[in-house]
């Protein structure tokens, strides 16, 4: 794999910073977003190819006259992957953790924790929010997401971010979020390629809700437990944010800007996540007819 060049510590733009990531056959996902507009396009081509000039000014075109906002996936996909869903995914490649709360804070943490290794990347999207990325091999993908579970539980990362299929930020674009303009910087730290074993976090998700059992007298539930979908870990994040009185609609602000870039209309699947959460909690310990707990979320959202 090229790196940009040899030096630590430098910052670079989109060309340098794919040519980084990838090598030019991987097949990679780019998402523009038009908050404005409520569009997302996403396209998929190989590394060489996005970084080709033609390419570069159609994002810039985007980026500048529609503003949109440019983000790439951070794993590259099958020869044959026509979108981007886990079964689409040909190897894990990077780890990443989105700090958008007291970031600077959450930042200084991992780079003096001795549970993860440094960083290879810092991505600057906005005043005082970061995305850090590390360069891994020898990680299946269940095991991988359950690392970046655990990295968003210990730093205080964006919990939305945490699956294999994950868009961040592409540097040298300008971040059209918020009303003042922001050009998202890359700085390349280090060239290591980490494994599992440089992760020394606990990766079992203690915290997070356990699926209802049935009631007495029917099947027992199976004691392997399938992963939790985002929707269901939205719905956990909501649980636990009312159970410690943040209030309903800032709980729904927050799952909506985590959700953007993957739901059709974020703030009504958040409201309605936000509305099962409070129905749950309302109803805990009371069992509806069929004899599972109410407000569980649909998996398909």
């Amino acid at each position: 794999m090229t790196a940009a060049n040899s030096e630590s510590k430098h910052n670079v733009g989109s060309v340098a910073y794919v040519r980084w990531l990838f090598e030019p056959s991987d097949r990679v996902a780019v998402l523009v977003h038009n908050r404005e507009r409520g569009e997302t396009m996403q396209r998929i081509a190989t590394a060489g190819n996005i970084t080709d000039d033609l390419f570069q000014q159609w994002l810039r075109f985007k980026n500048e006259e529609h503003s949109a906002d440019i983000y790439m996936g951070m794993n590259p996909l099958k020869q044959e992957a026509r979108a981007r869903t886990k079964e689409d995914i040909q190897s894990i490649r990077h780890l990443y953790l989105d700090l958008d709360h007291d970031a600077q804070r959450s930042l200084a943490a991992v780079e003096q924790s001795n549970l993860v290794p440094q960083p290879n990347v810092v991505i600057a999207t906005s005043s005082n929010k970061f995305q850090v990325v590390w360069r891994v091999e020898g990680f299946a993908l269940e095991q991988a997401e359950a690392v970046l579970r655990a990295m968003a539980r210990k730093f205080g990362g964006d919990p939305a971010a945490t699956d294999s299929t994950r868009v961040l930020r592409l540097p040298g674009f300008v971040n059209r979020k918020y009303d003042a303009e922001y050009t998202v910087t890359a700085e390349i730290r280090n060239q290591q390629r980490y494994t599992p074993h440089d992760f020394r976090l606990r990766t079992d998700p203690t915290e997070l809700d356990q699926r209802p059992t049935r009631a007495a007298g029917s099947r027992r539930a199976s004691s392997t437990r399938q992963p939790l979908s985002q929707s269901e870990h939205d719905w956990a994040y909501a649980k636990r944010s009312l159970a410690k009185g943040a209030p309903a609609e800032e709980i729904i602000r927050q799952i909506a800007a985590f959700r953007t870039n993957d739901k059709h209309k974020p703030e009504d699947y958040a409201r309605r996540t936000v509305e099962k959460a409070q129905a749950q909690i309302l109803g805990a310990k009371h069992l509806s007819d069929n004899g599972s707990l109410m407000g569980f979320p649909d998996e398909r959202e």
